[in-house]
């Protein structure tokens, strides 16, 4: 009958596995050798793409699907785009000649104006987002860094606009008064520009067309009460693997699109051509250290043949003994997982070291998430414990009779 548990089995393991140190520290070296090269080229994978991604995303204007020509799109069109589940943002736009303004500084009596084009905007936007700058509100607008530098104003001051338009040969013009909300930096938006809620550039867009714009108390001629219908709209992905989606769902619309679905492309096949690579590399390693696991397993069993017949003498359940070339191929999982993150970790700092300077701030060439060594630990004793199956096998296998008759 049986007198010892398992947990006897694994001190007895582990005592043996330190008693052989020398055949144990062979092993642990052999797995590193094999491991950090691995972690060293996934690592370099992974800081790479997770770089160029970062840039990808942190620019706005690669998640933007930009019309070309116009079009005639109504309310019922911005529903069902919008419904789509790759978009993150949509916006009407009106035509673009009718989407300018002049703005002045208060007070401003000579000295040219700065005309600006404007830009639609709403909660959400990606681009203001990215910037973290407000959404502007009703009399708000938000603009960009050489609009801003040419009327020497800042956030949160007034400004004048100015619309214009020839009604029976007379020039006529409305104002309007402003509040800047914030200010684009220069890599955001190079153009003079302004971004506002859409209801300015409808009533622009209005009072340019002779309409009156009651609101604002702009006279004209009423507007139809017909619904509005725009020539474009600003769009954003969601992500990255979303542009060229949507691009295709529009060009099937018969719309002509600008994306910069070409640069994420070059960023994708390069990630697939890393995976690949990693790929095979992994599986010849993989395949390799199972059938060493298996190998040396085996041959350590038969070595202590006579033991282990021993311990079955000695009380040791069989379903006990199975896991002692399990609990040794763990031991050298572990350790060589930690000398081989030892080793990575060494590489990766000189690395990164090296190619700092040609990184933005927060990259990295060479990165591993800890997640990322929690599954080469797990796979690795995975690989480990069916390695040393067979010889677990084989230990199953002992018979004590046996052992009487050799001792």
């Amino acid at each position: 009958m049986a007198r010892h548990g398992l947990s006897n089995v694994l001190r007895l393991a582990l005592r043996d596995y330190w008693h052989e140190r020398l055949l144990s520290l062979c092993a642990i070296m052999g797995l590193a050798a094999v491991l950090a090269p691995l972690l060293l080229l996934f690592g370099v994978k992974h800081g790479i793409i997770e770089s160029l991604t970062h840039r990808l995303l942190s620019d706005p204007r690669n998640l933007e699907l930009v019309v070309m020509g116009s079009g005639r799109y109504d309310a019922s069109w911005f529903t069902t785009l919008g419904a789509d589940p790759r978009v993150a943002f949509i916006l009407p736009q009106t035509r673009s000649l009718a989407a300018t303004m002049s703005l002045l500084t208060p007070g401003q009596t000579g000295g040219p104006a700065v005309t600006v084009d404007l830009i639609p905007t709403a909660d959400g936007d990606p681009l203001l987002r990215r910037w973290g700058l407000p959404t502007p509100g009703q009399g708000q607008v938000v603009l960009s860094w050489s609009a801003a530098r040419k009327l020497g104003l800042g956030p949160g001051q007034d400004l004048v606009g100015r619309v214009g338009r020839m009604v029976a040969g007379q020039r006529q013009e409305a104002r309007l008064g402003l509040k800047l909300a914030g200010v684009l930096p220069l890599e955001a938006q190079a153009q003079e520009t302004a971004y506002a809620p859409l209801d300015l550039l409808e009533a622009t867009e209005d009072y340019r067309d002779g309409f009156a714009v009651p609101n604002l108390g702009w006279e004209g001629a009423p507007r139809p009460e017909s619904p509005r219908v725009y020539p474009s709209f600003r769009l954003y992905a969601k992500g990255l693997d979303e542009v060229a989606a949507l691009r295709d769902t529009l060009l099937s619309r018969k719309l002509e699109v600008h994306t910069r679905a070409e640069e994420i492309e070059a960023v994708q096949s390069l990630d697939r051509a890393f995976t690949i690579i990693f790929g095979l590399l992994a599986s010849v390693a993989v395949l390799g250290y199972f059938a060493a696991t298996a190998a040396n397993s085996l041959a350590n069993v038969r070595r202590k043949m006579r033991h282990l017949g021993v311990a079955r003498l000695l009380g040791f359940a069989t379903g006990d003994l199975v896991w002692f070339p399990m609990i040794q191929a763990g031991a050298t999982s572990v350790l060589g997982v930690g000398v081989a993150l030892v080793l990575y970790a060494v590489a990766a700092l000189v690395i990164n070291q090296h190619f700092g300077p040609r990184v933005c701030p927060g990259e990295a060439v060479c990165r591993l998430s800890p997640s990322h060594g929690l599954v080469v630990l797990v796979l690795t004793l995975l690989a480990s414990v069916l390695g040393a199956a067979s010889a677990a096998w084989r230990v199953a296998g002992i018979e004590p009779s046996e052992v009487l008759r050799d001792v």
